[in-house]
C-alpha cells in the first residue's frame, strides 16, 4: 500500500478498555444515552471528520438513511507518548471540533463508532508500554465522546511488529471486559487468501489471549483485486481461515466475519462500482456475515475532471455516480430502506480509444500499452504477469481512463 493509503486506507477495528477502569459505554457531554442496534454500528461506514473535505453527516442522513458512521482516526500523537489524537496532531482531551460532529448526528437520531489506526501515522500499540495502557488510552477515548462501538484498524505498518498487536489485542480484550455491550471489530488486510501472514498472525495472537470481537473484517483491494468476484472470494478464504484457527465451523465464522470495501476506484487503481457492492452485500446478507462497511464517505460523490482527473482520490469515487450512493448499501445492510434516488449517471464516453486488454502471459517491453480496467497504460520497462496499477515504482503508467 502506497503513502496516499495514510489519507485513503479503510481502517480496521478492535475495542479497548482499561484495566481497573470503570465502565462508561453510554452517556457523553452531549447527553447522548442509547445505543443503536448493533446492525447499525456493523454498517457504519468510514468519515474522515476533519481532512478530505469532509461532509456534512447531517446531509447524508438525510440523503441516505443512514444512521451510523465510523470516525477515523484515533492515532498517537506525532511527537510520541501514549495519549489519543485525532490523526496524530489534535489532542482528544482538548477536542471540541470533533465532538460537534458527533452532537450533530446524534442530534438527528445516530450514533458514532470511532476507529483506531488506520495506514500509516504511529499507532498506541506501538508508543504505549503494555496492554493497560494502550487500554487506558483509548478508554479516554470510549469516556469522552460516550461510545457504544469501537473500530481497530490493524494493518501496515503496526501489524508487522509483533509487540504492538500485542498491546492493541491485549487492550481490546480489557476495553471489551470494561465497557459491557461496547461493539468490537477488527479489521485487517485482504488478500485473494483471504488475509496475509501478518493478518493470521494477528488472529493467532487473540487466539492465544482468548479475545473474540463482534468481527473479523477484512479489506479486499489494493491486492490485485478485480470487482466483486475476486472479493466474495476472499470473503470465502478468509472464513476458511477463521474456521482452522478458533475452530469454529462455517456459520459461526461468518457470524463473525466482516467487509470493508472501497468505493470507486483504489489506491492502486482497481475499480469497484455500484454493482460490484450490490455483489458483496448479497453475499454478507445470504452468508449472514458481521460487518459491511466501505473507505469512505468522503469519497462518496462524483469527482470533476479538475478534482483528479481520473485518479484516485480521498475526496471522491472516480466512478459515475450519484452523491451517497455507496452509502445506500450500508443502509440495506443494516435493514433499512434508502430513500428514492434519481438514477445512477450514464459514464460520458471517453474520447479515447481502449489499446488491447493487458494479459498477464504477455510480456511487455518500454512503450508497449495495453488498457486495464477502463484506463490505458503504458509499460516503462521490461515486465511480465504484473497487474497494471497506479503505484510510483510499478512498471506501468497510468494514460488516463479509455
Amino acid at each position: 500500500m502506497r503513502p496516499l493509503r495514510a489519507c485513503l486506507g479503510a481502517a480496521a477495528a478492535v475495542g479497548l478498555a482499561a484495566a481497573g477502569t470503570t465502565a462508561l459505554v453510554a452517556g457523553n457531554a452531549s447527553g447522548a444515552t442509547t445505543a443503536l442496534d448493533n446492525r447499525w454500528y456493523a454498517a457504519a461506514p468510514y468519515l474522515m471528520p476533519l481532512d478530505n473535505d469532509p461532509p456534512d453527516p447531517a446531509a447524508i442522513m438525510d440523503a441516505s438513511g443512514l444512521k451510523a458512521f465510523q470516525l477515523a482516526f484515533i492515532l498517537a500523537p506525532n511527537g510520541g507518548g501514549c495519549s489519543p489524537t485525532w490523526g496524530g496532531t489534535a489532542a482528544v482531551s482538548s477536542d471540541t471540533a470533533v465532538q460537534s460532529v458527533i452532537d450533530r448526528i446524534r442530534a438527528k437520531g445516530g450514533d458514532v463508532s470511532v476507529s483506531i489506526g488506520g495506514y500509516g501515522g504511529t499507532k498506541l500499540g506501538q508508543t504505549c508500554s503494555d496492554a493497560a495502557s494502550t487500554a487506558a488510552a483509548y478508554q479516554q477515548v470510549i469516556t469522552k465522546y460516550g461510545l457504544h462501538a469501537i473500530d481497530f484498524d490493524l494493518e501496515e505498518p503496526e501489524y508487522e511488529n509483533s509487540a504492538a498487536i500485542k498491546n492493541e489485542i491485549g487492550a481490546a480484550k480489557i476495553l471489551q471486559q470494561n465497557n459491557p455491550g461496547l461493539y468490537v471489530s477488527v479489521t485487517t488486510a485482504g488478500t485473494a487468501d483471504g488475509t496475509g501472514w501478518f493478518g493470521k498472525q494477528m488472529l493467532l495472537e487473540a487466539k492465544s489471549q482468548g479475545f473474540t470481537p463482534n468481527n473479523f473484517s477484512i479489506m479486499p483491494f489494493d491486492g490485485g483485486f478485480n470487482g466483486a468476484a475476486s472479493q466474495t472470494g476472499a470473503l470465502t478464504n478468509f472464513n476458511s481461515i477463521l474456521q482452522s484457527t478458533f475452530g469454529w465451523d462455517q456459520a459461526t465464522a461468518y457470524a463473525h466475519e466482516g467487509f470493508s470495501g472501497m468505493n470507486g476506484r483504489s489506491d492502486t487503481g482497481e475499480y469497484f462500482t455500484q454493482a460490484d457492492f450490490q455483489t458483496v452485500l448479497d453475499y454478507a446478507t445470504s452468508h449472514h456475515m458481521d460487518r459491511f462497511t466501505f473507505w469512505s464517505l468522503n469519497r462518496d460523490r462524483q469527482c470533476t475532471p479538475a478534482d483528479n482527473g481520473g485518479r484516485t482520490s480521498g475526496t471522491c469515487s472516480s466512478v459515475a455516480q450519484n452523491s451517497r450512493d455507496f452509502a445506500t448499501y450500508s443502509v440495506k445492510f443494516a435493514g433499512a430502506t434508502p430513500p428514492t434516488s434519481t438514477p445512477t449517471p450514464t459514464p460520458t464516453p471517453p474520447g479515447t480509444s481502449c489499446k488491447p486488454a493487458w494479459s498477464s502471459t504477455a510480456v511487455y517491453t518500454n512503450g508497449n500499452e495495453v488498457s486495464y480496467n477502463q484506463h490505458n497504460w503504458k509499460a516503462k520497462w521490461w515486465t511480465q504477469n504484473e497487474t497494471p496499477g497506479a503505484s510510483e515504482w510499478g512498471p506501468w503508467q497510468d494514460e488516463g481512463a479509455c
